[in-house]
């Protein structure tokens, strides 16, 4: 019996060795004794996204490089700093028990002006165990290379993997696109938080990244995850950046991604690439009624081509939130959807994007004091909703349900959330790049506004702040 057991045991340590090859080299800590692991009664509860972007969780991300593939990364960037060329990796995902061993994924850096080297100056190379490590953005895209359900973490194809830039508190997009989601709006992304570590090939031990948020990617899988809110799943979708303010339809300001390179542009067709010029007919024809219809004909026409309500309720929450870097105000940040290819006859969807610089955090308009209904432009899209009285209650109606409960944006509710998720990430934060190494309620160093804090009740609470100026509107 002796025998036969020790066989068995040598057996399925051998099966065990075989699965986990590609990761042999690396001295990864023992994730199933992780205090923050999932129980495993959770895991069958959650199917798909919803289990990969989990915010009860802290899964760990491990990348795996060849020490030519991670140069390759340095050298992308020295050519060209808002390169998105894609360098090959493997990944493993861990969530609990749980572990995904991805083989040749797709790794590569993102970010406009948050874009950065992850290791050392332009024209270094990797310097082996003593790498002068910089936090950076990251797409993971598990299918860049080989194309089948293996290269899929439940069904997930990409992952965002964003470092907390400017944000000390390490929760304002997080708790944002969790607002969004709390308040029922479809269109919001899934994110969670996660641990990252990234491996070169030599490296006696893999780099610690430290706590990082995972967003789901706004793609052709976003989009079928959604086609029950947008009804088609296959048309046209658009990344809108600085100076998209749908009110300029000049021909200069599109491009296709298929040839739009590294190069902003304030609109980039993103799917239904190979029928550029009848999508951006679309878009322009949808501009130029957006800022030339009489206020009746444009109230007329925009009841046809898009949810209202779902669009002022959407933007109730960017509001509260205090983002200004947006479609009304900064004129950036942001996906539209179109379901049909047809000119006239399609509906628009507004996608909530990019929530760092919030609750606080601004260089521009007072994001708590600001008058909501002046919040931009006042020919732009949302600001001619509001000139009807029927639209500006549906909107202040949703500002004030959101600030009067703790379970949306009320400011012990959102104290207590945010809270929450720190101790969970705070024994994780120390890293080594050296870079954002404590949880501080501070605003970014770079806004205007220094005295606003998120984990401190008082008279410069963002929440409070922002619903006092909520409820002082008289509708």
């Amino acid at each position: 019996m002796k025998t036969i057991h020790t066989i068995l045991l040598a057996a399925i340590a051998l099966v065990f060795t075989s699965a986990c090859s590609i990761f042999d080299r690396i001295p990864y800590p023992d994730s199933s004794k992780d205090d923050n692991d999932t129980e495993d009664t959770e895991t069958p509860r959650l199917t798909g996204r919803e289990y990969v972007f989990d915010m009860s969780a802290l899964p760990e991300i491990h990348i795996d490089v060849t020490l030519e593939e991670w140069n390759k990364l340095l050298g992308y960037y020295d050519e060209n700093h808002d390169t998105d060329k894609y360098i090959k990796c493997d990944a493993r995902f861990v969530k609990g028990a749980d572990v995904y061993d991805i083989d040749t994924a797709g790794l590569r850096l993102r970010g406009n002006t948050s874009r950065r080297r992850p290791e050392g100056n332009d024209g270094q190379m990797h310097v082996k165990d003593h790498a002068d490590w910089h936090h950076c953005h990251f797409m993971l895209n598990l299918r860049k290379h080989v194309k089948d359900d293996e290269h899929t973490i439940r069904d997930v194809r990409k992952i965002h993997l964003k470092w907390f830039k400017d944000d000390g508190c390490y929760a304002r997009e997080l708790y944002c696109y969790d607002l969004f989601r709390r308040f029922d709006i479809p269109t919001a992304l899934m994110t969670s938080y996660c641990r990252l570590w990234i491996h070169v090939e030599g490296d006696s031990e893999p780099a610690y990244y430290g706590v990082y948020s995972m967003l789901e990617a706004v793609d052709e899988q976003y989009l079928k995850a959604r086609k029950d809110v947008f009804g088609n799943d296959g048309f046209n979708l658009w990344k809108c950046g600085y100076g998209a303010d749908l009110l300029d339809d000049s021909d200069h300001k599109f491009r296709n991604d298929d040839d739009a390179g590294t190069t902003n542009y304030p609109y980039v067709l993103k799917t239904n690439t190979d029928n550029y010029e009848s999508a951006k007919a679309q878009l322009q024809d949808f501009i130029r009624k957006v800022k030339g219809k009489s206020d009746e004909s444009f109230k007329e026409w925009i009841v046809k081509v898009t949810d209202v309500e779902l669009l002022l309720r959407t933007y109730a929450v960017n509001v509260a939130v205090g983002m200004w870097d947006d479609l009304w105000c900064n004129t950036n940040n942001y996906y539209i959807y179109f379901n049909s290819s047809d000119q006239y006859d399609y509906q628009f969807f507004f996608i909530p994007y990019d929530y760092d610089n919030t609750l606080g955090t601004s260089n521009c308009i007072d994001p708590a004091r600001h008058n909501p209904l002046e919040w931009g432009n006042m020919d732009n899209l949302i600001a001619r909703l509001l000139r009807f009285p029927e639209y500006r209650k549906i909107y202040l109606d949703a500002l004030n349900e959101l600030c009067d409960s703790d379970e949306l944006f009320g400011t012990e509710g959102s104290i207590a959330r945010i809270s929450d998720w720190h101790s969970m990430i705070s024994p994780y934060i120390s890293n080594d790049t050296g870079e954002d190494m404590s949880i501080i309620d501070v605003p970014g160093s770079w806004g205007h506004f220094h005295d606003y804090r998120v984990l401190t009740d008082g008279p410069d609470n963002f929440f409070r702040v922002k619903a006092e100026t909520v409820r002082a509107i008289e509708y």
